[in-house]
């Protein structure tokens, strides 16, 4: 048995998406909002049964267990299965000892490194002391792991080492580096360390803060772990793996810049809250929020460096579509030293955050202004190109009126000089977060879709197909025959169309209340448009036909298409 036959044995898909999406019976399946795109009438639908999943809706989705979490957390095949065998207690190395090597050891060094900077802290008092002027308590540093990296240079490659680790994966898990005499050095030194986990809580890095003893300017005062097969720094985000239940709770995310806001925000009590870490937000960090909210809170550092930060995020976040709103923290440098100063302040300010334009209006555009025409003409185009990243048509139309009322300027000539301005988004990256795509299918296989799905929900309406059975498209024609001779098959193409097309008439039988009288007779009329849909196309392909005999001057040949085309259009008609 492969392992991934293992984990769909040990696994049941209902209990394991119960966990991310709310389920409800829906005949012997069951249904939910889609966690892939937004929707208010669920059209996701989960089968005990074939353990599959689907999204009727507008992205088409489906799949195995596998599949959702693959999509659901934005990580690779192999990813997905470790995660998964390790849920299912089944030893992942010793079925796949070539995965175990390539990413199992690297998850193993950083879970051992961890440990060891735990235990450095424990011996080192100037790091202790550190984190206590910092405020930091130690129920905080124990439950996030902080630890601290000793400065001798090569403390930790030897202690790994000694575990039985091979230098050249402590250096592929980039916790050490090769001089250029050929000796390891240990990438962190005299660093308080703080572990950086995936979306599901399993360690992949290190972000090290120099203390301050030790910070004599050649050096970043942060550093992070380099990038490796299991530490993509673009797609995770710090905290989310503890935070992501209390996001979904609130139904809105904090985003702060670092590590050390992140942990004294969560220690004053929001939990609600993700760190960028240092890099700048991106796609796939958005796409990663998106799974649990589309309303974001910005609040960077309040220095010039994170205003420019958060207006890069924000103007990602407007054009992919979330609700934005910002909170400037006058009276602070930075979210930690407001929860320092003013415990439980936080939590309330965020309750006054600005919409993102309250912001730019109040930043670029202020009441009273010196009369500079130049700079309020390049403020107001500043705006400009923020309101035109706008996604949604409305909200873009509201503001537009908002900085019309705010300049005291016409509406149509603001309108104008908008379009004139280039975005500063690509359409490509707002793809990339929103994944909304329609499915490719057109209108003959969306009727066929719905014809074998319904038959399979009500035995008596399947028999009613075989006089419509020529008119399916070839893959549908193959799967009526499958069923219809109630036969096993071991090509994966069908097998695949049987599960979505299980899943489809439960959602059926869903959309019609279970009254078989409507069902029956949507039914005879989908039969209908399966046969006029059929024909149509038939027809279309005749007209190219003409089209080719009208270009050949082929007399005898365009007479006897015309004639094929007079008497099918006769047909359509009466159909």
């Amino acid at each position: 048995m492969t392992l991934t036959e293992q984990i769909k044995d040990k696994l049941d898909i209902v209990d394991f998406i119960g966990a991310y999406v709310q389920l409800k019976p829906a005949g012997k399946n069951l249904k939910g909002i889609c966690p892939f795109h937004k929707e208010k009438t669920p059209s996701f639908m989960v089968s005990s049964d074939r353990q599959m999943w689907h999204c009727f809706g507008s992205c088409s989705e489906g799949g195995d267990i596998i599949k959702f979490l693959m999509k659901y957390e934005n990580i690779e095949f192999s990813e997905a299965l470790k995660v998964l065998a390790e849920k299912a207690g089944i030893e992942i190395r010793k079925v796949s000892p070539m995965e175990q090597k390539q990413f199992g050891i690297l998850y193993d060094i950083n879970e051992a490194a961890k440990q060891f900077f735990k235990n450095a802290l424990l011996n080192s008092r100037e790091a202790q002391d550190y984190l206590n002027s910092r405020k930091l308590n130690k129920e905080t540093v124990d439950e996030f792991g902080v630890g601290f990296a000793p400065t001798n240079p090569d403390e930790l490659t030897l202690y790994l080492i000694n575990l039985g680790y091979e230098i050249k994966d402590i250096e592929r898990a980039g916790l050490n580096f090769k001089s250029e005499r050929g000796g390891y050095f240990d990438r962190f030194r005299g660093r308080v360390m703080f572990p950086i986990d995936n979306h599901f809580g399993k360690t992949v890095g290190f972000s090290g803060r120099i203390l301050p003893k030790y910070d004599n300017g050649d050096m970043g005062k942060y550093v992070n772990s380099p990038e490796t097969l299991i530490y993509n720094k673009s797609k995770i985000l710090y905290g989310l793996s503890k935070s992501k239940n209390f996001i979904r709770e609130e139904s809105r995310a904090v985003l702060v810049e670092g590590q050390m806001d992140f942990l004294m925000l969560w220690q004053d009590g929001v939990k609600n809250i993700v760190a960028t870490s240092g890099t700048a937000l991106t796609g796939e960090h958005l796409k990663a929020l998106r799974k649990q909210t589309d309303k974001l809170i910005f609040c960077f550092d309040n220095d010039e460096a994170g205003i420019k930060a958060a207006e890069r995020s924000i103007e990602l976040a407007n054009q992919t579509d979330f609700s934005v709103n910002v909170l400037i923290l006058k009276d602070y440098k930075d979210p930690a030293e407001a929860v320092e100063k003013n415990p439980g302040l936080f939590k309330k300010l965020t309750e006054n955050a600005k919409p993102i334009f309250g912001f730019y209006f109040e930043k670029y555009l202020p009441l009273a202004n010196n009369g500079d025409f130049s700079e309020i003409k390049k403020n107001v185009r500043f705006v400009l190109s923020k309101i035109k990243n706008i996604s949604s048509p409305i909200e873009k139309s509201h503001w537009l009126k908002e900085l019309a009322n705010r300049t005291k300027m016409d509406e149509k000539a603001l309108m104008e000089e908008m379009e004139k301005l280039a975005g500063s988004i690509s359409k490509k990256t707002a793809e990339i977060v929103q994944n909304e795509t329609f499915s490719q299918k057109d209108r003959l296989n969306l009727i066929a879709d719905r014809v074998i799905s319904i038959a399979m929900a009500q035995e008596p309406l399947f028999i009613k197909i075989s006089d419509y059975a020529d008119y399916l498209p070839k893959e549908y024609l193959l799967v009526y025959e499958q069923l219809k001779n109630k036969g096993q098959t071991d090509d994966p193409g069908i097998v695949k169309m049987l599960d979505s097309l299980s899943l489809r008439s439960g959602f059926e039988l869903e959309l019609f209340e279970n009254n078989l009288d409507k069902l029956s007779k949507e039914f005879e009329s989908l039969l209908l448009n399966l046969k006029a849909e059929y024909l149509k196309k038939e027809r279309e392909n005749l007209m190219l036909m003409i089209s080719e005999a009208e270009k050949a001057g082929d007399g005898e040949k365009l007479e006897n298409l015309l004639k094929k085309f007079d008497e099918l259009s006769k047909i359509i008609q009466n159909v």
